[in-house]
């Protein structure tokens, strides 16, 4: 199983606009950051994890010629403002998309995309097959297994999703006991990091730690970064030997 970082800036990317801070104007790569998406390659099929206002972009620069689903993690529009361009791949592998969601994000899908819902289509207009999702275990098309993961964002309920041995964990503040046996003995976590001071509905530095601490994961790395984090060189010079910043392109083997 293949593993690419689409995105791995919060939700108003990196650099945000009309901002000319040190890490806005930076010259690194690392320091451009899509909003938050991963794409996963199960060796037969295609799918991403959420598909934000960056995802047409996302999918051209991966150059994704295939794919088959879209997981959601959550209802917010920096996870899910991108769907329309999904039509790509409709007029491409004449099939509807498959979408895994639960039943809030069904909910905001029809209020945001309600063109997509109508009885009577328009031509042209993304063609979608919603899979909800209830927290529990299921498996792709393929086979593949994926646990959910029950994590607040805030108030907000969001799911991250084991694959295999890699858990992808986005907009979390709190993750009880529970939920945390699902991910314990992976070997790469991927998990929101926003910046270091307190915020009321992300992981900072602090709290990003104490979980990979209290988890154990053989590999881990910090995605959803703000520009108020600093830059990525800066990051990397303050973290343990197993965490580093994620940033967009990086890919993984499972």
């Amino acid at each position: 199983m293949k593993i690419t970082l689409l995105g791995t800036g919060t939700s108003q990317g990196v650099p945000v606009i009309a901002c000319d801070c040190e890490v806005c104007t930076s010259a690194d790569p690392r320091d451009n950051r899509l909003r938050c998406s991963v794409l996963i390659e199960t060796g037969t099929e295609n799918y991403v994890i959420d598909a934000g206002p960056d995802f047409r972009q996302q999918m051209l620069r991966a150059n994704v010629k295939s794919l088959n689903g879209v997981l959601f993690t959550h209802e917010h529009k920096d996870h899910l403002a991108g769907l329309d361009d999904v039509r790509a791949f409709n007029h491409k592998e004449k099939r509807p998309m498959e979408i895994y969601c639960t039943i809030e994000v069904d909910i905001a899908l029809k209020r945001e995309f309600h063109y997509v819902f109508f009885n009577e289509t328009y031509p042209g207009i993304p063609k979608l097959n919603v899979n909800l999702l209830d927290g529990t275990p299921f498996k792709l098309p393929d086979g593949t297994a994926v646990t959910p993961i029950r994590v607040l964002h805030y108030k907000m309920p969001v799911l991250g999703f084991r694959i295999r041995d890699f858990v992808y964990i986005t907009d979390a503040k709190t993750v009880s006991e529970d939920e945390r046996k699902k991910i314990r003995g992976c070997d790469i976590l991927v998990i929101n990091c926003l910046h270091e001071f307190p915020h009321i509905s992300h992981f900072n530095l602090e709290e990003a730690l104490a979980f990979i601490e209290d988890i154990q994961p053989k590999k881990a790395y910090l995605t959803h970064i703000s520009h108020y984090f600093g830059k990525h060189s800066e990051i990397e010079q303050k973290l343990p030997e197993n965490v580093w910043p994620a940033y967009d392109g990086q890919e993984f083997e499972i």
